[in-house]
């Protein structure tokens, strides 16, 4: 369902819901991805992993690797850049370690051979000196007094003093008095939280394949969500200059924010180069889940004071979130979005990024939110059942509107936090009566989005269809929008549209897909690009026609006389001027490169039905309802897709998944057998509701929705499973043994 706040539509293709460009591929098998890629005289890379939490590498043996036959290559750190400082020093350390294994997984050697089990049989030839260091895994006992330090001076000029050493970064901000919000409240509630760290669970593991000659050249394939931030990264690692590097981007079977860095590419490159043969090299499940980034795991204290009639007085929150063994934990983000969906006037939050012997976190859809959301709004929905408030009459009178200063700082331009609120409240769902053991949640999430740097080209074929290249890889369905919106733009069918992602010696510099950009920033270039398209689809008319070019408009995919001043002319499809450009001025092509800066922030308001067992601890999740602010949806299917994708995600986080640490720091649960992300039978149907509050920094309204979705599944479940059980919730996820926990210790007071 769509709710379109814009008026009327106004539009001929975007809105529609056309096939995807890549479903036939993906559906037959033609579409290669990270691991379908292969050369003539190809190797096959294993890497050697640290079995310890924390140690140091007093020594690395090579010898009987390096003699068994089909091996051509072993690196390990001395074969990679020297002098590395700040994230790229991080980078290169979590990619390979030095004097130091980190973290259990932590690569510290690889090998390539001629076989892909030759490869694995070589790994286990090679031996590692360990001498084990004490280690800690749980962020609250790494900021303990007594915590190992993991890595000393890693800390910037932002942590206060008297800290442990493994706080790295640290974020304050806010306004008002909170203290004296908290006075003026009738009820002041005061909880502690906690999440695991759970993993983006994409099906596809990370897969490359690399060749760097001897003349310094080289090509990567591989599966990523930013193959030029690949190229620039590699770059500096291997020590060579980024333009020797060419970089192509396979379609990706999963990203969701784990894919915006690198892992394996800077080693099989490395390999590559000793061995002068190019290597391919497939990451384990195992691997994926012991040794690239999950989300970080947080302890969170939140604090709300309100009145009676529901006014929130005063907001404060405390997020502690380990990154792993290096500073990037997105402490400052979580404590940001906690209260931005509401208006208030004293509000405070605090951010500690913290490190422990776990792999370096990588983003997971609105990386820090969902987890700010689960905290502050489980104490907003305690709030409301203590004074016996609606809980979304609440949030809707001290909701975030356009002008609303937010919690973080800026004031907010157009939102649709309300509209999303309204729509919830009118919607079948929450009036729906609830059966007996059977609990109602609600929650509001937020999201930032971004811009970043974006360059695009669209040029004319001469039978009159149109290829656009872009730099952003297709990870929710842009290519199908971007599509849509030049055809919007160009008056031809969506079907005359083909969108390539182009490698990184065929484009300008584009950033990451995250933080949901694709469809507003890439969108906005193909926009802008076809304008210039038709600027000069316009001036080959004119000069057919005789007549200035401002005397032409494009109308109908057609170039027209502006009125009949302009003279009486046959509209010009696009097509016809295609046909014969070479002869009119030669080829026809839109160029735009920008960093857009009008993203346009996005929020969410989830609705939750779930029952619990009582005895069992079981719980499931019978009815879910999705409402969003989509500014503009341009190909709703995929829009709708988001958002289901964000809830089921929601469902694994709150419910089942997280990582689990042995007392010897080892992941024990590696493996989908153990880790279990949510399946088909474990999800209800998830319905959805567009809301369209347009974003003033797009023509066309969007904002991204790629991760808003995610930002309310945590606290809407957390809300309606203490509903049904009767007893708040406050450790995610909440397996049964948690629940049974739970209820225990209400029964015992």
């Amino acid at each position: 369902m769509t709710t379109d706040l814009n008026g009327k539509n106004g539009f001929h293709f975007v809105g529609t819901r056309p096939d995807r460009p890549d479903g036939v591929d993906k559906v037959t098998g033609r579409a290669r991805f990270g691991a379908d890629v292969s050369a003539p005289g190809m190797l096959h890379a294993a890497i050697v992993r640290s079995p310890h939490a924390h140690a140091r590498i007093l020594g690395i043996d090579t010898s009987k690797a390096e003699a068994m036959t089909g091996v051509k290559a072993v690196v390990t750190r001395a074969d990679f850049a020297k002098g590395l400082t700040g994230e790229n020093w991080n980078i290169l350390e979590n990619v390979m370690a030095g004097d130091t294994a980190l973290y259990d997984g932590h690569a510290v050697a690889a090998v390539a051979a001629t076989t892909a089990l030759a490869a694995r049989d070589a790994a286990k030839l090679i031996t590692v000196d360990y001498e084990p260091l004490p280690h800690v895994t749980d962020v609250d006992k790494a900021m303990a007094p007594d915590a190992p330090v993991i890595r000393a001076g890693a800390a910037d000029k932002s942590v206060p003093e008297g800290l442990h050493p493994n706080v790295v970064r640290y974020h304050e901000s806010g306004h008002g008095d909170v203290e004296q919000g908290f006075a003026e409240a009738d009820l002041v509630v005061e909880e502690s939280f906690k999440t695991e760290a759970t993993h983006q669970g994409y099906i596809e593991p990370h897969a490359c394949l690399a060749q760097l000659g001897p003349d310094g050249k080289g090509e990567v394939w591989c599966c990523t969500q930013g193959h030029f931030n690949v190229q620039k990264i590699c770059a500096v690692l291997i020590g060579t200059e980024a333009s020797q590097l060419r970089v192509t981007a396979s379609e990706i079977g999963g990203g969701c924010g784990g894919k915006t860095t690198v892992f394996i590419e800077p080693v099989a490159l490395a390999l590559s180069r000793k061995a002068n043969r190019p290597v391919k090299l497939v990451m384990s499940r195992s691997e994926v889940f012991r040794a690239t980034g999950p989300t970080s795991s947080t302890s969170m204290d939140i604090k709300i004071g309100m009145k009676k009639d529901g006014t929130i007085t005063a907001g404060q929150g405390v997020f502690r979130l380990q990154g792993g063994a290096f500073p990037g934990a997105p402490a400052d983000l979580t404590a940001m979005c906690a209260f931005a969906p509401y208006a208030l006037k004293n509000v405070k939050q605090i951010g500690f990024d913290v490190i422990a012997n776990r792999p370096k976190q990588a983003a997971y859809r609105a990386p820090g939110s969902p987890m700010a959301a689960f905290a502050a709004e489980s104490v907003i929905d305690e709030l409301c059942r203590k004074l016996g408030l609606d809980p979304i009459e609440v949030r809707l009178k001290n909701a975030s509107k356009e002008g609303t200063k937010a919690s973080y700082g800026p004031r907010f331009e157009r939102i649709g936090l309300v509209e999303t609120l309204e729509a919830a409240k009118a919607h079948p769902h929450y009036s729906a009566p609830l059966q007996e053991g059977q609990g109602r949640g609600v929650s509001c999430g937020f999201w930032f989005n971004h811009g970043g740097e974006t360059s695009v080209s669209l040029s004319l074929s001469t039978d009159g269809t149109v290829a656009l290249s872009v730099g952003t890889p297709d990870i929710g369905g842009s290519r199908a929008s971007l599509c849509l919106m030049v055809a919007e733009e160009l008056g031809i069918p969506y079907e005359q549209i083909r969108t390539t992602i182009a490698d990184t010696a065929t484009l300008g510099y584009n950033d990451v897909s995250h933080g949901s950009r694709v469809t507003y920033a890439s969108g906005l270039a193909a926009i802008k690009a076809a304008r210039a398209v038709i600027d000069k689809l316009c001036g080959r008319a004119a000069e057919k026609w005789g007549i200035d070019v401002e005397a032409v408009v494009w109308e109908d995919g057609c170039a027209k006389p502006a009125g009949p001043n302009a003279g009486e002319f046959e509209p010009l499809p696009l097509a016809a001027i295609a046909r014969t450009m070479g002869r009119t001025g030669g080829p026809i092509a839109g160029h735009f490169e920008a960093t857009p800066e009008g993203a346009g922030v996005s929020f969410a308001t989830h609705i939750v039905d779930a029952e619990v067992d009582g005895e069992t601890g079981q719980t499931k999740v019978v009815r879910y309802t999705v409402i969003q602010d989509a500014g503009k949806a341009i190909h709703p299917s995929y829009v709708e897709g988001q958002y289901q994708g964000g809830a089921a995600q929601g469902i694994g986080w709150a419910l089942n998944e997280e990582y689990i640490y042995g007392e010897d720091g080892r992941l024990q649960n590696d493996v989908f057998l153990d880790y279990r992300i949510p399946v088909a039978s474990d999800l209800p149907m998830i319905d959805t509701v567009i809301v369209e509050v347009p974003n003033p920094g797009h023509p066309y309204g969007v904002r991204g929705v790629g991760e808003t979705s995610i930002c309310p599944p945590l606290a809407a479940i957390a809300n309606a499973v203490s509903d049904a059980a009767g007893v708040r919730l406050k450790h995610l996820p909440m397996s049964p043994p948690r629940i049974l926990d739970a209820l225990e210790q209400q029964a015992h007071g």
